[in-house]
């Protein structure tokens, strides 16, 4: 006897419109199992433009370009525009070493705690800043999460993130609620569209205290986010409170990252 196909095994639904509740919920509840699995409650949080590269890299991609140009009598256009791509790339390398300093030094410490007060570090999944987070914690011989999204321009995670803590998420604003949730710190560097969409609505959440505690975002690279961001025209205009300047720490410094972090969870862990 045939029998007809379970409405849940149906693939035809299950990708339709009708089924996309079904489809949210699954990137809700799927991963509560795989963080209980690894015992993973608290994360800390990195994020920034996943078009940074290592700066050993950009500066090879710029020689590489500016031997072209002295082999070439007359430079085209294209070739002078890969110049320039290629200093923009090495002006934004450094913070790409700098995650992934910061993320090993992270990951050392907590790995030096009771596991009951570990915290992982936790990415986009992608290449970038993304990668150099999830690369700094294996350095440390520590795990990582890369809630990775899909994308036309992204294949995949990158390679230094343990396959049962790899994700991809459909829906934005379900990999939004997974970076939120767990977060018990958040740093971000310089990045684009989607960096400024997580700073943004993330900082909107504190503000409005929809989640717990007032950790503020650290902003890291002070040149980048200053001339980016004039934070004292909100104030100036009204539209945020001087109070709501404590939301965001802006530095330069690995180290002065570490330590705010870490001094602030421990004060947490240890209320007076």
């Amino acid at each position: 006897m045939n029998w007809p196909m379970k409405s849940y095994e149906n693939p035809h639904f299950l990708k339709s419109e009708r089924a996309r509740m079904i489809r949210v919920l699954c990137e809700l509840i799927e991963p509560v199992d795989r963080f209980k699995a690894e015992s993973i409650d608290k994360t800390i949080v990195l994020f920034g433009s996943a078009r940074t590269v290592p700066l050993e890299q950009a500066k090879k991609y710029l020689e590489a370009v500016e031997t072209e140009i002295a082999n070439t009598d007359k430079p085209s256009k294209a070739l002078l525009n890969k110049k320039q791509q290629a200093l923009i790339s090495v002006k934004s390398a450094p913070y790409y070493d700098s995650a992934q300093k910061l993320s090993k030094k992270l990951t050392e410490w907590s790995l030096s705690q009771p596991k009951a007060d570990r915290y992982t570090i936790c990415s986009g999944g992608g290449p970038g800043i993304m990668e150099a987070a999830n690369r700094g914690a294996q350095d440390a011989e520590g795990k990582s999460i890369g809630l990775g999204i899909s994308l036309p321009f992204e294949q995949g995670v990158n390679d230094y993130i343990p396959k049962e803590l790899q994700f991809e998420f459909h829906y934005f604003f379900i990999r939004k609620y997974w970076f939120v949730l767990l977060a018990k710190a958040l740093v971000a560097f310089p990045g684009g569209f989607g960096t400024l969409d997580e700073l943004f609505e993330t900082l909107t959440l504190l503000q409005t205290k929809k989640v717990n505690g007032r950790q503020p975002i650290i902003l890291f690279g002070s040149e980048f986010w200053n001339n980016l961001i004039n934070f004292e025209c909100l104030i100036e205009w009204g539209m945020i409170s001087p109070n709501d300047m404590e939301l965001i720490q802006i530095t330069d410094s690995v180290d002065d990252t570490f330590k705010s972090i870490v001094g602030r969870l421990e004060v947490g862990k240890n209320p007076r």
